[in-house]
């Protein structure tokens, strides 16, 4: 019985002084959203009293653990800056350094997302002697996969410098840098992505497999060594640990791997973005890059993930890069050129979340078309000052009758209207642009923002390996 008393006793005793812990998303060096109820959480002995004091005020809160080990708490972020302190105390006491607060954004997708310097990047490459930034923080999570959703991982926040920005997403910096010039506040970056990955393995399990349309495409990823397609499974390890850790947005640059079935992309992506909301608790902007001409094969795949794209532009509170011009290669599905990527979700971000002025961040996109005699009438939204071709003949410009076979066009460009018209063709009933799977055609907004790629019909298209 005395054995047993002592177990007990030590039992106790050793649950009663269990030392604070913290996720790794609160950490030293850290960007809190600012001026939000921001959550403060972790673990500690049931019972335990845990004391929080953040130096932008001063102040003193307390929270007791739950029976499950659990402690949260909500404070009130202050306007941009820093560096502050924030110190937690308890059995034990845990002090994060150099804490500031700015705006959290989220960089997640697959390689186009995940390329970095050590990719052999020329734009990165030119921004190591200078890119040191005490006022740009980053937080890269690895790669992890769950089958339930957790609740850590394992990565730190760390200050932008040439070391730190040699592993990180371009994408991402490059657009941290614009908002941090912008705006003048710190920015969070939080690199969550995988080279290869579908939409799917970002996307909560059960959204996947209760829909039968959407678990019917899941089911025709093929199989790889390199990443996962498992419904869920980066969501439950890489995005799950830090929901409770308030954001300003989300980035998405991810698309090529799900072109082996690519006609219910745009419910994918948007069922995914709904995911994020509901987990985040907030109608976060969610800001993605159409991806770049790339040469498929003998078919449409590419094709109709940049029209499933630009169908996902009818959901809310979201915007779309269009990089058709920002292609090398059409050989290469990695592009090089992410200065201008990320630059183009910045001023997305800088119109939209912002409410910056002056700011030129919409492509040209189809509006509508109208056939008159041998001519198609092709109108456009976002070209306020008409549009604009980079060489004397519009390129990838396509025409057809109703006998469906499409032959190259011309036109002629009237403010934001193309007359589009074909010599074999004299009975027009559809226009095609760019839309290839490596079409990058020369129409530009007059603004400099290339038209997105489209076509006026809907006839059923190859969709074929």
């Amino acid at each position: 019985m005395k054995k047993i008393f002592v177990f007990v006793f030590l039992f106790i005793t050793g649950v009663s002084y269990a030392n604070i812990q913290l996720p790794a998303v609160l950490g030293s060096n850290m960007v809190l959203q600012q001026q939000s109820n921001v959550k403060l959480w972790g673990w500690a002995a049931p019972a335990e009293m845990i004391y929080i004091t953040a130096s932008w005020n001063n102040k003193t809160d307390s929270v007791k653990t739950t029976r499950d080990a659990n402690w949260q708490m909500v404070v009130q972020t202050p306007a941009a800056g820093g560096p502050y302190s924030i110190t937690f105390k308890g059995n034990n006491t845990i002090t994060l350094e150099n804490v500031m607060i700015g705006e959290v954004w989220i960089c997640s997708g697959q390689s186009n997302m995940e390329m970095n310097e050590q990719w052999g990047l020329p734009d990165v490459r030119a921004e190591l002697p200078t890119c040191a930034n005490k006022n740009i923080r980053f937080f890269y999570i690895p790669k992890t996969t769950a089958t339930a959703p957790q609740d850590d991982t394992k990565a730190q926040w760390t200050v932008c410098d040439s070391n730190t920005l040699k592993a990180f997403s371009a994408v991402g910096y490059f657009f941290g840098k614009k908002l941090n010039a912008e705006l003048n506040v710190p920015i969070g970056l939080i690199n969550a992505n995988w080279g290869g990955t579908p939409a799917e393995v970002w996307t909560p399990a059960e959204l996947i497999n209760n829909n039968d349309e959407l678990k019917a495409s899941a089911a025709k990823l093929p199989l790889y060594d390199w990443w996962p397609v498992t419904p869920g499974a980066t969501f439950n390890g890489m995005l799950a640990p830090i929901t409770n850790f308030s954001v300003a947005g989300a980035l998405w640059y991810q698309g090529e791997g799900n072109t082996a079935a690519p006609n219910t992309y745009s419910k994918l992506l948007t069922t995914m973005i709904d995911a994020w909301r509901k987990a985040w608790n907030k109608n976060i902007p969610f800001y993605y890059v159409q991806i770049a001409p790339f040469t498929y094969g003998n078919n449409f795949i590419g094709s109709i993930i940049r029209e499933q794209q630009a169908k996902a532009m009818a959901h809310n509170n979201v915007g779309m890069v269009v990089t058709t011009d920002l292609v090398d290669d059409t050989a290469d599905i990695h592009p090089k050129n992410k200065h201008d990527v990320g630059y183009r979700l910045a001023n997305w971000a800088l119109a939209e979340t912002y409410h910056k002025e002056g700011i030129t961040y919409k492509s040209p996109m189809y509006k509508n078309m109208e056939v008159q005699k041998d001519k198609v009438i092709v109108s456009f939204d976002n070209a306020p000052n008409g549009l604009m071709a980079k060489d004397k003949n519009i390129t990838a410009l396509y025409i057809a009758g109703a006998d469906k076979i499409f032959y190259p066009a011309t036109a002629k460009i009237e403010n934001d209207k193309l007359i589009v018209a074909g010599k074999l063709v004299p009975q027009p009933v559809a226009v095609r642009f760019s839309f290839t799977n490596a079409g990058a055609g020369n129409l530009f907004s007059k603004e400099g923002l290339p038209v997105a790629p489209f076509r006026t019909d809907d006839w059923e298209l190859d969709a074929g390996k």
